[in-house]
C-alpha cells in the first residue's frame, strides 16, 4: 500500500522549519569574495548537522578555493555504500529589488519556502542531511553511507575536481546520489537519467588601440561591436543551426522508444512557454518536440556581450574592443575539446582582417548518460512508487552538472540523480523558492531509498 507524500513524511514540518532557515539564512554566495566567510560558515554549518547526527570522521577540508565537508558512517558490513554529493554555495542574489522578501530571510509564504539556495542546493542536500540523522536517531543505518558536501558547485568545482582525482579510495562506493534536478511536475516522482554537456568561452575583438570619434573616422575605423556582431551571427545559419564544422557529426540520436517516453509525458508548450520561459513565442522546429530540443539535441547561446558606451545618453565613439560570453549546450558522444577547436576555426574564418581575436579559457564537460538497469536505480524506483504513490518518469534534463562526468570516471559508479525541486522554482532568479510538501516527500523517499538499497 503506499501513501501520499502529503501523509507520508514521518517528519514534523515544525522541527524541520527551524533548521532549514538557520542553513538557507547564511549568505554562501561563492563567487563573490565579500561572502568568502559565510561561504566557510555555511560548511561548518553542515559539518555541525552531521557530527551532530552520529557521522563519523566528519572534516571540513580545504581546498584551493572553498572547502568541502565529508563525511561517513560504515557500520553496515556486506551492505552496498552509498555516496551523498551536493552543494551548499549559492548564486549571487541580484537583482535585489526584484525579490518579494529578502533573499537570506527565509520566508514560508504558500506552501513555499522564498531563499537563495532554496532549491540549488541547500533545501536538497538538507533532504539528504534530515533523512541520514533521523534513520541514526531511530537505530542505525540500513546501509553504509559517505558524504561529499562542496562549495564551489556554482563557480565551476576546481576544488572537488582535485579531491576527488586524488582520493578515489577514501571516496569508494557503490552508488552515488544527487538531488540537484527537478521534478518534471508537481507530483510526479522523477529521475533524471541524462545531462547535456557544456562548453563555456569568451571572445574578444579588438580594432584598435582606443575608441575613436565616430563622426570624425566613421566610414574608415573598424567598429568591434559591428565586427562581434556579425561573427555570433555567422555561428548559426538562417535555421539556427550551428555552423561549426563538424558539430553535428558526433551527436547521437535520440532512441526511438525515449522519444515516446518523452512525448508521453504531461507536458503543455503552451504553459512553459508563458509560465517557465515568458517569451511571447518559442523557437520554431519542425522536426524536434521541445522537450526533445532542451534535453537531447545540441545548442548555441551567447551569454552576454560588453562593449562601447552603455550609459545614460549618447557618446559618439567607435568602439575599438567588444567581448561575448559563448557557450553550448551538448549531447552524447560530442567531445567538449573538439567543440572548442571547431569554435576557434570557425570564428578564424568569419573575423575580417580590420580585427584579431582573442580568447579567454575555455571549459567544459562532456553529456552523461545514466544507467537505467542498476540496483539503485531500482531502489529508487521502489522508494518513489512508495512515497507518491506512482511510478517514477524518467527524463534528461537539459544543463549540465560537470561533477556527474567526473564521478563517472574516478569512481566508477552509477549516480541515481532524484530531485526534488520543481520547474518554477527561480533557480538563478529572484524569488528562488522549494515546496515545503516537497522537502518532506524527499526526506521520507530518502530514507526509503537506503532501505530498499540494502541487500
Amino acid at each position: 500500500m503506499t501513501t501520499p507524500p502529503r501523509t507520508a513524511a514521518a517528519t514534523d514540518l515544525a522541527a524541520i522549519l527551524p533548521e532549514l532557515i538557520e542553513f538557507l539564512r547564511i549568505p554562501s554566495v561563492s563567487t563573490l569574495p565579500a561572502h568568502k566567510a559565510d561561504v566557510q560558515r555555511a560548511a561548518e554549518w553542515v559539518a555541525a548537522y552531521l557530527h551532530r547526527s552520529g557521522l563519523d570522521h566528519v572534516a571540513v577540508l580545504p581546498t584551493t578555493g572553498h572547502p568541502l565537508v565529508v563525511a561517513d558512517w560504515l557500520h553496515a558490513p556486506g551492505q552496498p555504500t552509498v555516496l551523498i554529493y551536493g552543494h551548499y554555495d549559492v548564486q549571487p542574489a541580484d537583482p535585489l529589488d526584484a525579490w518579494h522578501s529578502p533573499p537570506f530571510e527565509p520566508t514560508v509564504r504558500d506552501g513555499n519556502i522564498y531563499a537563495r539556495g532554496a532549491a540549488d542546493d541547500k533545501g536538497q542536500v538538507y533532504i539528504h542531511l534530515r533523512a541520514v540523522a533521523g534513520l541514526l536517531a531511530a537505530g542505525g543505518l540500513p546501509v553504509n553511507v559517505r558524504f561529499l558536501i562542496e562549495g564551489e558547485e556554482e563557480v565551476g568545482g576546481a576544488g572537488i575536481e582535485a579531491y576527488v582525482r586524488a582520493n578515489p579510495a577514501a571516496l569508494a562506493c557503490d552508488t552515488i546520489v544527487i538531488s540537484d534536478t527537478p521534478m518534471f511536475a508537481p507530483g510526479t516522482p522523477t529521475i533524471t537519467t541524462g545531462l547535456r554537456g557544456a562548453v563555456f568561452t569568451e571572445l574578444t575583438v579588438q580594432t584598435g588601440r582606443q575608441d575613436v570619434h565616430s563622426g570624425l573616422y566613421g566610414g574608415a575605423a573598424p567598429n568591434a561591436i559591428n565586427i562581434l556582431c556579425g561573427i555570433i551571427a555567422g555561428l548559426t545559419d538562417a535555421a539556427g543551426r550551428v555552423t561549426l564544422p563538424g558539430y553535428y557529426d558526433a551527436v547521437r540520436p535520440i532512441p526511438a522508444a525515449e522519444r515516446a517516453s518523452w512525448a508521453a509525458l504531461p507536458f503543455d508548450p503552451e504553459a512553459y512557454r508563458a509560465a517557465e520561459v515568458g517569451a511571447p513565442a518559442l523557437l520554431p522546429d519542425s522536426e524536434y518536440s521541445i522537450l526533445e530540443r532542451t534535453w537531447g539535441r545540441p545548442t548555441f547561446d551567447v551569454n552576454g556581450i560588453e562593449g562601447g558606451y552603455s550609459g545614460a545618453g549618447s557618446k559618439a565613439i567607435i568602439p575599438a574592443r567588444a567581448s561575448a560570453k559563448l557557450s553550448f549546450r551538448l549531447v552524447p558522444d560530442q567531445d567538449p575539446d573538439a567543440v572548442i577547436a571547431a569554435l576557434k576555426a570557425r570564428v578564424a574564418e568569419l573575423c575580417p582582417p580590420t580585427a584579431t581575436v582573442q580568447w579567454g579559457a575555455a571549459h567544459g564537460a562532456a553529456a552523461v548518460l545514466l544507467p537505467t538497469d542498476s540496483p539503485a536505480m531500482q531502489a529508487a524506483q521502489a522508494a518513489l512508487q512508495e512515497t507518491f504513490g506512482r511510478p517514477a518518469v524518467l527524463t534528461r534534463m537539459g544543463g549540465s552538472i560537470p561533477i556527474v562526468s567526473l564521478f563517472q570516471s574516478e569512481l566508477h559508479a552509477p549516480c541515481i540523480m532524484l530531485g526534488f525541486g520543481l520547474p518554477d522554482d527561480n533557480l538563478h532568479a529572484p524569488n528562488e523558492k522549494m515546496h515545503l510538501a516537497n522537502i518532506t516527500a524527499g526526506i521520507t523517499a530518502m530514507r526509503a531509498f537506503l532501505r530498499h538499497l540494502a541487500r
